[in-house]
């Protein structure tokens, strides 16, 4: 198995982003798959995908031409693209990192991330996160993401790669816990 971490440059890339969402999706799934392995929650579609990718390219890991992992870069500009997520950059924007608001701060929402069950525990994951570290550090200083308190796979992976909590919550509406995460750049 060969897995090279690169970004998504075609609609090939992104129907395969797609494809291994909805395999991921936690409504797709059974509870011990959930509690075990993870999940996604957002559901994308192409076109807001694509627009993502042109403003800001998506990290890939791909086998061959089979996307195995990606990690979604969401500019802040899209903050109303997927009401879901609106109340999570309502939030970002009254937060402060090193001193300062992140409404004057170069980020970006790492919009997901996900990893083939078939290449989890192989360091593509790490990867992934490598590569999106690389890709934007000249461009931004802070990759942000929200994780649902029970993705505790999602949760360790991200405290080992080095992401510090921002902020927890639990949504009003559903009672979903949820941390906010970051890392520098550089």
């Amino acid at each position: 198995m060969m897995v090279e971490i690169t970004q998504a440059k075609s609609d090939t890339d992104l129907q395969g982003i797609l494809a291994l969402q909805r395999k991921n999706l936690a409504v797709n799934l059974s509870p011990e798959e959930v509690a075990d392995q993870g999940f996604v929650t957002v559901v994308h579609h192409l076109d807001i995908l694509r627009r993502m990718n042109d403003a800001g390219a998506h990290t890939i890991a791909k086998d061959g031409n089979l996307v195995v992992g990606y990690a979604l870069t969401m500019l802040p500009s899209f903050r109303t693209e997927i009401p879901v997520l609106m109340s999570m950059f309502d939030r970002l924007d009254d937060m402060q990192w090193n001193g300062k608001s992140l409404q004057d701060t170069a980020y970006f929402v790492m919009g997901q991330v996900c990893v083939a069950k078939e290449y989890r525990g192989q360091g593509v994951f790490d990867g992934l996160y490598h590569g999106l570290k690389n890709f934007n550090a000249n461009r931004f200083e802070l990759v942000v993401t929200e994780i649902s308190r029970r993705n505790t796979r999602s949760l360790r992976a991200h405290e080992r790669f080095g992401f510090d909590i921002m902020q927890e919550f639990t949504d009003e509406e559903n009672g979903e816990e949820w941390v906010i995460v970051c890392c520098a750049l550089k």
